[in-house]
């Protein structure tokens, strides 16, 4: 059983939280983001503790926002399905295909609920891959770690670019508008910080970015 706990990923709906890292630093990490979110201050949660290393920092975030994605997805899968979303964008201008380079290699066209199923398996398969995100204090992370962070937040990006240009009345509707919009702002900040997502990629809501960066 993996560590990080996720669950069985053929739920559709709802994928089981995963914790922090095992071993005293994960922890003691996730007590800095729980401390620093609880102030409200966004801007100095995202912001590197002195003297920590900038991949164990990354490595416990990725799992906080893999977590937050999940859950803000799920209150949408009784309405974005494949009838109302049979392909996966941002808008009109912005489609997404979906490959993961081992099973699909070639892009392919799919719907929104498929996409997002096949992406939360393909993270919660590379965070549970120790080679990639290992979970033994002091077991050193792949010089490539990066590279795989980069590609989750592109890709995690493009579910709150989904949400925002085809659910938003319904999250209004939700009463869930200062959730999701939370949320958004604490991935913005963090991605901003370790220029994790290419300023391209943020095109279909950059009106909504860049108000978050000038606020």
């Amino acid at each position: 059983m993996s560590l990080f706990g996720l669950g069985s990923r053929s739920q559709k709906t709802f994928r089981s939280k995963k914790g922090a890292p095992s071993g005293s630093k994960g922890l003691q990490l996730q007590k800095h983001i729980t401390a620093t979110l609880g102030s409200g201050n966004l801007r100095e949660a995202v912001r590197l503790p002195v003297g920590e290393d900038v991949d164990e920092w990354l490595a416990v975030n990725t799992v906080d926002f893999f977590n937050q994605v999940n859950i803000l997805y799920a209150t949408l899968t009784e309405f974005c399905t494949e009838s109302s979303c049979p392909v996966m964008s941002a808008g009109p201008k912005y489609e997404y295909r979906w490959a993961d380079g081992v099973n699909i290699k070639k892009p392919i066209v799919v719907s929104a609920p498929k996409y997002v199923e096949y992406l939360m398996d393909w993270i919660g398969t590379q965070l549970d891959d120790e080679s990639i995100f290992p979970q033994k204090l002091g077991a050193p992370f792949p010089p490539y770690f990066q590279d795989v962070v980069k590609t989750i937040y592109k890709r995690m990006f493009r579910v709150y670019a989904h949400i925002y240009h085809s659910h938003f009345q319904k999250i209004v509707a939700l009463k869930e508008e200062a959730h999701l919009n939370t949320c958004f702002k604490h991935f913005v900040l963090f991605t901003s910080e370790f220029g994790l997502v290419e300023k391209r990629e943020l095109a279909p809501v950059s009106e909504i970015v860049e108000s978050i960066l000038q606020s």
